[in-house]
């Protein structure tokens, strides 16, 4: 639960394996404990029985979906380890193009696995392998596209911030639990606070209140809410818009989004100025300026 310190489709295997919707008795604050539903064969990927994490590809989207419902999607040691070699895995597979990050259970992710924290000191404990991912999710150069059927607590929301579009079940909630149990939401603030209102990220932090999927629409956190049986078509909505994007000037564009702005006006301008103009040269913008004129899909819309 807790974290510290520092006009083509897409369609993604959006379910992935054991996917369900939530519900069930209560386990942590406000979180259920389990659930199954309808399973979905793997596109790709063979998964191995212990592994936390699965990865599917289809269709050009990777599909990386949290699979420890007996632990509410905690991130334990084994998850952060397969999470992260997935990220990677995406990152580096040519055939991918845009990424979404799904779960099974009905808990999107409880945060740090605190059965693991208990007893360890300031510098065995796992949340220091946490920024690593937050930072994957962040820099990738492909689209992140968060799934939410269930609750996201602590370091689960902050992995919800760091994609770059999220979308959830309108009975999905969420929680910066940490100040609760002692802690600081610190890690996690770094790709929460570019997202939060101010006011509501005072609120929110500083109180620990569990919040609905409308709020964290109204508040930035997310960009959808939907009942959970669109769910799967609203991803799918972003996934197609994002296909339509060249693969470069998507990379380029998530890096101008997240960088420093130059400290003038006059500074700024010529910095995209000179962005701009290269990529209006570059193969990439000319294949798309020529598709336009020729009324033709660009190369890099994935054909049926």
């Amino acid at each position: 639960m807790a974290e510290a310190g520092p006009e083509r489709c897409l369609s993604p295997n959006l379910a992935g394996p054991g996917q369900h919707s939530a519900g069930g008795p209560a386990g942590s604050p406000g979180l259920p404990v389990s659930g199954v539903d309808s399973a979905v064969t793997p596109v790709r990927v063979r998964h191995m029985a212990d592994e936390l994490v699965h990865y599917d590809v289809a269709r050009g989207v990777a599909t990386i979906t949290l699979d420890s419902p007996h632990n509410r999607n905690a991130l334990s040691a084994q998850l952060r380890r397969e999470l992260r070699d997935h990220l990677t895995r995406a990152v580096d597979d040519a055939a991918v193009r845009v990424v979404v990050l799904s779960h099974t259970g009905p808990v999107f992710c409880s945060g740090m696995d605190l059965k693991e924290s208990r007893g360890a000191d300031a510098q065995t404990q796992g949340v220091h392998e946490f920024p690593a991912i937050l930072e994957q999710i962040w820099n990738s150069p492909k689209p992140v596209v968060a799934r939410l059927v269930g609750p996201a607590r602590a370091g689960g929301v902050g992995l919800v911030a760091a994609c770059d579009i999220a979308v959830a079940a309108e009975d999905a909630t969420f929680a910066f639990s940490e100040v609760r149990i002692g802690v600081v939401p610190a890690v996690i603030s770094v790709t929460v606070l570019p997202r939060l209102l101010p006011r509501a990220a005072h609120e929110l932090f500083l109180t620990g209140e569990k919040f609905d999927a409308r709020r964290a629409v109204a508040a930035g956190l997310i960009n959808s809410a939907v009942p959970a049986d669109t769910l799967d078509d609203e991803v799918r909505r972003y996934t197609d818009m994002l296909a339509l994007g060249g693969p470069r000037a998507l990379a380029a564009t998530k890096a101008m989004l997240r960088r420093p702005r130059a400290a003038n006006l006059r500074e700024d301008l010529a910095e995209m100025l000179q962005l701009s103009a290269g990529y209006f040269a570059s193969e990439e913008g000319q294949e798309g300026i020529r598709a336009f004129v020729e009324k033709r899909p660009p190369s890099w819309v994935p054909r049926d």
